[in-house]
């Protein structure tokens, strides 16, 4: 079960509404929505927190590009909620890269590199994670723009050390609780 919300900053304080993914296949379907929240081009965040699993929060300030952070990558990929949210931007892949046929290494070395430095150079693309055997690895672990509220309050640390009830913890940081228990 997930619970989704969108918080539109307005003049008067923030507005809470509820919202249905089901409709939402990508990242910019989901910007669009929250987008729509706000016409007056306010910073809008998409909170989305699925049981006591991941939780992953989406900026979107008038038309730049959106901001993502997810708790665990690892357990957001399991949800379809998640993989929205998991673009190969905010997990350090090129797109279109084919990770299965990065995972087979065919003849151990890339350009003259012998083998030791191919593997080192390997881990540091990946940031540190192992693609061999899926497409689908991702971190265990955040992943994302941890700094993604800062300006409204809730800090790095704060935002990465936040865990069962991150959404309601992120809501009463940015004095924003009671317009988010009206719509849970």
């Amino acid at each position: 079960m997930y619970f989704a919300a969108l918080l539109a900053r307005t003049e008067d304080g923030w507005e809470a509404s509820d919202t249905e993914l089901d409709d939402v296949e990508t990242l910019s379907d989901l910007a669009d929505l929250a987008r729509e929240a706000s016409p007056d081009d306010d910073t809008v965040l998409v909170l989305i927190e699925q049981e006591d699993s991941w939780f992953g929060v989406v900026r979107i300030d008038g038309e730049e590009d959106p901001r993502i952070f997810v708790s665990d990558a690892a357990a957001a990929a399991r949800s379809s909620y998640g993989e929205i949210l998991l673009t190969d931007e905010l997990l350090g892949r090129d797109p279109g890269d084919d990770d299965d046929l990065d995972a087979l290494d065919l003849d151990g070395t890339e350009d003259g590199e012998n083998d030791n430095d191919s593997d080192d150079n390997d881990d540091e693309d990946s940031g540190g994670t192992e693609a061999v055997g899926s497409a689908e690895a991702v971190p265990h672990g955040p992943v994302g723009d941890a700094r993604i509220l800062d300006d409204l309050g809730v800090g790095e640390k704060e935002l990465r050390s936040l865990s069962e009830d991150a959404v309601t913890e992120i809501a009463e940081a940015l004095g924003a609780s009671e317009v988010l228990e009206t719509v849970r």
